[in-house]
């Protein structure tokens, strides 16, 4: 079993900024992408941004050159750094991970969603 644990949620006036850490523990054989996702209510779940090892980040359109998605893989720990905040980035924030747990099963993995509120 892989737990995801966020932190770094809050209430920010818009223009401001925030940083999200998500960090994975467990069973961890290798982990593959981590990505953050966002929920607002009524709306859909949206991808905001995906890492995977090496590879060059991808970002929503609605977050490119504001938002940077980074990570440790010594710690197991996806950031997601979310500068200049508009009040359309109030969502929860979730963390997830396709993880390996073994050389041949990777499963994906969810947090449990941070709260980011930005005011007008």
């Amino acid at each position: 079993q892989v737990q995801l644990v966020e932190s770094g949620g809050g209430f920010v006036q818009a223009g401001g900024s925030l940083r999200l850490s998500c960090a994975a523990s467990g069973s961890i054989f290798r982990i593959n992408a981590m990505s953050w996702y966002r929920q607002a209510p009524g709306k859909q779940r949206e991808l905001v941004a995906t890492i995977i090892n090496s590879m060059s980040p991808n970002y929503a359109e609605s977050v490119k050159g504001r938002f940077t998605i980074s990570r440790d893989n010594a710690k197991n720990t996806v950031y997601l750094q979310m500068n200049r905040l508009k009040p359309d980035d109030t969502a929860v924030y979730l963390c997830n991970a396709n993880v390996n747990t073994d050389w041949r099963l990777s499963y994906s993995y969810w947090g449990q969603g941070t709260q980011v509120t930005v005011s007008s």
